[in-house]
């Protein structure tokens, strides 16, 4: 009899993708399945965030990613009388080895990705739908369909649904998924466009809304965002259409040309009232739905399955306790609830036919525009945002302080940032990474091995020495998503022992 799967992953998009990359790593058993016969062909979600780029690192993917990318750093704010250049990635990047949006298309995205499972023998089911599941024990029975018709069992401890806005899982674990569609119509199309400057986001604002170009390499040189004008026809959407939106938007001048994908929909805002129901998870779009401003959909996605990724693999390895489990929701959902909040306002101030925002689109941001450069801390704090560098777990129960909390420096639930030697990098992959500071005859190894014992191969020390970045910073304990787990001040362990027989009790190999 065939034993059971550890993780039944369903939907093999980014989210899904990211997920399997992860329990590959850890050698965890799983399966993944996606209804769909092949990959997405079209560009869809087109920016890569730098947290995202980090997290991704430790499988080896991030370098291609950039190489078939496009990174831009800047955006153009084409308004009636002067275009305005607005640096979007100068300030608060000085810790990411990243400090840009690349824009690459989702297929892109899921090529390289894939190709890195192929690459460690992992086959994506595709033409294979969740048709059924149920509880049976401590287990999940799922009923499988394949291309064929035929159906088969499939038994698994827990399943993850990354399998988008109409998702099976949800549905049959009972999750309720409610919020509300916008009223417009947008168009999007990937085509040629003479006249735009290369590398750069152009922003075409006026009174009635926006049209953006955003810089591609594949399938074509640029993706253009706009809303259907109330009187534009009911029907195919074309490149005349296109032509005059764009006109009317204030971006004479432009030629659009060779359109290789044009669609039209509607956007919506919702999310789910939870992100566990016992042994069934949600990720990505199955959990929230939002609109594209900021590029933050696909990003939040991967970084879900980041987030559950490697508690899934310690759990069914039986080296961290089951409960674990249950700080995927607490760390994510708030990131969920404020990701959908962020772009709701940034949408609406951008395309509400509200007469007030309608006047202030075009009347006041022409002339603060101009002052934005100057506006450090503001553009400061929205690069954190965007980028979801500033993205915390400090309100986490996984998140633990040693003594006083550190004057200077990150703190438990933070993010590590980049450190020399490349230190970001190591700690995306398996394990844990223990970071001691200070001289070294305050980590004698017999103070650290019972600590350590039964836990090899799970925590990687790193003696920082006198170079540590952070002076008040004795420990850090990060974990393998790449955030600080638990921070200590002082030298003395009896913090960090108790931390660690808290969440990782056996280190079973």
């Amino acid at each position: 009899m065939t034993p059971p799967l550890d993780v039944l992953i369903v939907g093999a998009g980014p989210t899904g993708l990211a997920l399997a990359a992860q329990l590959s790593a850890y050698g965890t058993r799983f399966r993944i399945v996606d209804r769909s016969l092949d990959r997405v062909r079209e560009s869809r979600a087109l920016g890569i965030q730098p947290r995202t780029l980090e997290a991704l690192a430790g499988f080896g993917v991030t370098e291609e990613l950039v190489a078939r990318g496009n990174p831009a750093v800047g955006l153009r704010l084409h308004l009636r009388r002067r275009t305005v250049s607005v640096p979007l990635f100068d300030i608060g990047a000085n810790d990411t080895p990243y400090p840009y949006l690349l824009f690459l298309s989702q297929a892109e995205t899921e090529s390289v990705l894939g190709e890195h499972l192929a690459d460690r023998d992992v086959t994506v089911e595709r033409g294979t739908e969740l048709v059924g599941l149920e509880r049976r024990g401590p287990h999940v029975e799922g009923r499988l369909r394949g291309r064929d018709g035929t159906e088969e069992s499939v038994t698994a401890r827990y399943v993850v649904g990354c399998d988008g806005a109409h998702s099976t899982v949800r549905e049959q674990a009972g999750i309720g998924f409610e919020g509300y569609a916008y009223p417009q119509t947008y168009l999007l199309a990937d085509l040629e466009v003479d006249g735009l400057e290369p590398g750069a986001v152009h922003s075409y604002m006026t009174g009635g809304g926006m049209v953006f170009f955003f810089p591609l390499v594949s399938p074509a040189s640029w993706r253009m965002l706009a809303m259907r004008p109330s009187d534009a026809p009911d029907g195919e959407v074309t490149v005349p259409m296109l032509q005059r939106i764009a006109e009317r938007n204030g971006a004479e001048g432009l030629v659009l040309r060779d359109p290789v994908w044009m669609t039209e929909f509607r956007l919506h805002n919702r999310g789910a009232d939870r992100y566990r129901s016992g042994p069934f998870f949600l990720a990505g779009d199955a959990a929230h739905i939002h609109s594209p401003a900021g590029a933050q959909g696909m990003n939040t996605g991967i970084q879900d399955a980041l987030n559950l990724g490697w508690k899934l693999a310690l759990v069914c390895r039986g080296a961290a306790p089951e409960d674990l489990l249950d700080t995927y929701g607490a760390e994510r959902v708030p990131v969920g609830h404020d990701v959908r909040r962020f772009t709701d306002r940034a949408f609406v101030i951008g395309t509400s036919p509200n007469p007030v925002l309608r006047i202030a689109r075009e009347r006041l941001v022409p002339r603060l525009a101009p002052l934005v450069e100057y506006a450090t801390v503001l553009r400061r704090r929205v690069f954190r945002t965007v980028s979801e560098l500033g993205i915390h777990y400090r309100r986490s129960p996984a998140s633990a302080t040693g003594g006083r909390p550190p004057r200077r420096g990150p703190r438990a639930g933070d993010r590590l940032p980049d450190l020399p030697r490349g230190l970001q990098a190591r700690t995306t992959a398996p394990g844990w990474h223990l970071l001691l500071s200070g001289p070294p005859h305050l980590w004698p190894d017999e103070r650290l091995a019972p600590i350590l014992a039964g836990r090899a191969g799970l925590i990687t020390v790193h003696r920082l020495g006198d170079r540590s970045p952070w002076p008040d910073v004795a420990q850090g304990l990060v974990r393998p998503d790449g955030h600080l787990g638990y921070v200590a001040r002082g030298a003395g362990l009896d913090g960090l022992r108790a931390y660690v027989a808290r969440w990782l009790p056996t280190g079973s190999p």
